[in-house]
């Protein structure tokens, strides 16, 4: 669900900010932040941009029927009056 590129690149900019002096820990601090970071995106609900924008497109499309099927109902209780 979440690009593992995208983990990949917060961590090793989480384990950069690591100070000098402690740089003989950066690499296990970037493999915990990997896996402490893709624990936490992995609980939360979301979805790609491809996803959003299928739905995005799926919703525009279902309003547009929406609208005109409330113009041919308003046009029926129209005529009917």
């Amino acid at each position: 669900m979440f690009d593992t590129k995208s983990i990949d690149d917060i961590a090793n900019r989480l384990a950069n900010a690591i100070p000098p002096g402690l740089s003989s820990i950066k690499e296990d601090m970037e493999k915990n932040f990997h896996a402490i970071l893709q624990s936490a995106l992995g609980k939360l609900d979301l979805v790609t941009r491809e996803e959003f924008e299928v739905q995005k497109a799926v919703l525009a499309k279902t309003r547009s029927k929406l609208e005109d099927l409330e113009k041919r109902v308003a046009n029926i209780e129209q005529q009917q009056s």
